[in-house]
């Protein structure tokens, strides 16, 4: 009997310990299913939030513009201008023109006062001449061109000028604090006109013969440009020729022609390489674009950065101890997301202005600079920007206003520089441009009229 009763007992907890073991079994099998359930979830959340970051990425799903049209012939193979009245060159206040500037402001005051705005502006123009940083000069100049000319821009500029020398500026706060808000909302609107002939221009099939014929003359130009705003002597017909036969020109120096070979190969890599790669732009990416444009001339220093200390005009770029440093912090604002979420023409003029300020090449930092700014602008579906020499000294000289604290304009010439090209482009192809009413003026690239339009 106690034999019989232990073993019922030990039947009993035989079924307990199952019992439990199931429950437990059953436990755990239920929170497996809850954990698969919560990770699927989060899966498919970070699946979703990373499809509408792509969907919604301009930059990097925007159709690229390949700059050079089928059957172009080839295969792999700074000077500053100081004569500009916003200079910054480091010297001693002259106390004897800055007392002629105070006269020269109040009499264009007085002028202004009268009734006079030809003779002011001439009056304001001479004191602004003689003492560019005169915080009282800046602000009144500002006004003048506010109220009689109706050119918010500019007085805009003049206004944040001022406060870069003198924050605290009472009448030069009080105007930019007017003029900021109306300034930004003009620079959207020329953005979005860019943008709508970005449009039409992406609206026109590949194979169009007259967009073949575009392209190929837009590429002699952009080369012959680009060199020529580093003093290149060479013809517009002269370049056409050596690009397209490889044959020297009489009279003309290698380094000229080795300018232009060196340009031209650095198109064709960043075309065929870099163009339609949606990943990071590395610093091998830049010092091989270098490599490229300093290849011919200076194959020793193409493709490294400089050891020695350079100096352009009155800018005085970092040492050769900290290009390795800044050059990787301009790479990771490059690849950033509040990088890639400015407008494509922006980003691309704040890209060349920060490479150019570093500053990192012995030779060929110009040219790079607005190679690395098309490529940007090529990857958002905009024509390569062609900077015309003739417009050389604003170029200088927006860079200069940049190097003082105001960027702004430099943007803003850079998109009037990108809105020409694209009006070279839908004027070359008329049949495509009856969206653009002023398409068919002559001077649509030579940039007459440019610094007035600006």
């Amino acid at each position: 009997m106690l034999f019989i009763g232990r073993t019922e007992r030990t039947s009993e907890t035989k079924m307990k310990c199952e019992s439990s073991g199931n429950l437990l079994t059953k436990m755990i099998i239920v929170r497996c299913k809850t954990l698969l359930l919560l990770s699927s979830v989060v899966c498919t959340v970070a699946v979703v939030i990373s499809f509408h970051k792509l969907l919604n990425s301009d930059v990097k799903f925007t159709k690229p513009f390949s700059p050079i049209p089928a059957g172009l012939y080839g295969n792999y193979i700074e000077i500053v201008d100081d004569d500009t009245p916003l200079s910054t060159s480091s010297r001693k206040v002259d106390t004897t023109r800055d007392s002629e500037a105070v006269v020269s402001l109040n009499a264009a005051l007085e002028m202004k006062k009268h009734g006079k705005p030809d003779k002011a502006l001439k009056l304001f123009q001479h004191a602004f001449a003689l003492s560019p940083k005169h915080a009282d000069i800046l602000n009144h100049y500002g006004e003048f061109l506010e109220d009689t000319k109706q050119d918010v821009v500019k007085a805009d500029e003049l206004y944040t000028l001022a406060l870069t020398n003198f924050p605290d500026h009472t009448g030069a706060l009080m105007n930019r604090q007017r003029t900021a808000s109306i300034v930004e909302n003009l620079d959207r609107e020329m953005l979005r006109k860019i943008d709508e002939k970005r449009e039409a221009l992406l609206s026109i099939p590949e194979n169009n013969a007259a967009l073949r014929r575009a392209k190929k003359e837009a590429y002699f130009q952009h080369i012959y440009h680009t060199v020529g705003i580093e003093g290149n002597t060479m013809t517009l017909q002269q370049t056409r020729s050596i690009l397209e036969t490889r044959v020297a020109v009489a009279g003309k120096s290698i380094d000229e022609h080795n300018e232009i070979l060196g340009l031209d190969a650095a198109m064709k890599y960043i075309n065929s390489t870099l163009l339609y790669r949606l990943r990071d732009i590395t610093m091998d990416d830049i010092l091989e674009i270098h490599k490229r444009v300093l290849g011919h001339v200076d194959p020793v220093e193409g493709g490294h950065f400089r050891r020695t200390q350079v100096y352009v005009g009155s800018h005085i770029p970092p040492g050769p101890s900290e290009i390795e440093r800044l050059m990787t912090q301009f790479l990771d604002w490059l690849n950033s997301e509040d990088a890639l979420d400015l407008h494509p023409v922006r980003y691309a003029a704040l890209a060349h202005y920060k490479l150019v300020y570093i500053h990192p090449f012995v030779d060929g930092n110009g040219r790079t600079s607005r190679l690395l700014m098309n490529l940007l602008l090529m990857q958002a579906g905009y024509p390569p920007v062609i900077i015309v020499k003739q417009n050389r000294h604003l170029y200088y000289q927006h860079l200069q206003t940049a190097n003082e604290g105001d960027v702004r304009p430099f943007v803003r010439f850079i998109a009037q520089c990108t809105e020409r090209t694209l009006n070279l482009y839908l004027w070359a192809t008329s049949e495509y441009s009856h969206m653009v009413p002023a398409i068919g003026e002559p001077h649509i690239l030579t940039g007459e009229g440019f610094e007035e339009h600006l």
